[in-house]
């Protein structure tokens, strides 16, 4: 195997080992998503089939003396000849260096949508555990206790009494 059929089968063999399925299924919530990620799933393992199989041997040599002993000679060589002259164009890829920065853009992107989330996520996080303990305590606190943590409305509600603004 050489050339670019062996690349392809190479690209696709790394790829396939790249890919945390395990990993990306623990994501999944709903069945629906399970059921569409087993379906992927399943069509890329098959296209990495095919491209193990299919396009990583090499053609078998043809037999022209085969040809020869049943056809004739000169109609063989004749064929012979063309076969050997056929040139396949090498592949010249002209829209990786096109998208390239517009992926590699995309990535450092991801990259800051990740922290924001993981900051988000951490301030949610410190929120909620600010609301159970609300929660714990919010039998026996008194407003003093409550104002202390909440400074603005305690200003909210000063201010609308200072105002004689009562809610009606």
């Amino acid at each position: 195997m050489s050339g670019p059929s062996k690349k392809v089968v190479d690209v696709a063999f790394k790829a396939s080992k790249a890919v945390d399925w395990d990993g990306m299924a623990k994501l999944l919530v709903s069945d629906e998503a399970r059921k569409e990620f087993a379906t992927l799933r399943r069509a890329f393992n098959e296209v990495n089939a095919q491209l193990g199989t299919k396009f990583s041997q090499e053609p078998e040599p043809i037999n022209w003396e085969y040809y020869r002993k049943g056809i004739g000679s000169r109609l063989v060589d004749m064929y012979k000849q063309a076969y050997e002259s056929i040139e396949i164009p090498k592949f010249e890829d002209k829209t990786t260096p096109e998208y390239k920065p517009k992926f590699d853009q995309l990535l450092v992107d991801l990259k800051e949508a990740e922290q924001q989330s993981l900051k988000e996520s951490e301030r949610l996080d410190k929120e909620i555990a600010d609301v159970q303990e609300l929660k714990k305590k919010i039998s026996t606190m008194t407003a003093e206790e409550y104002f202390e943590k909440h400074p603005e409305l305690k200003k909210k509600f000063d201010d609308e009494i200072r105002n004689d603004y009562w809610g009606y």
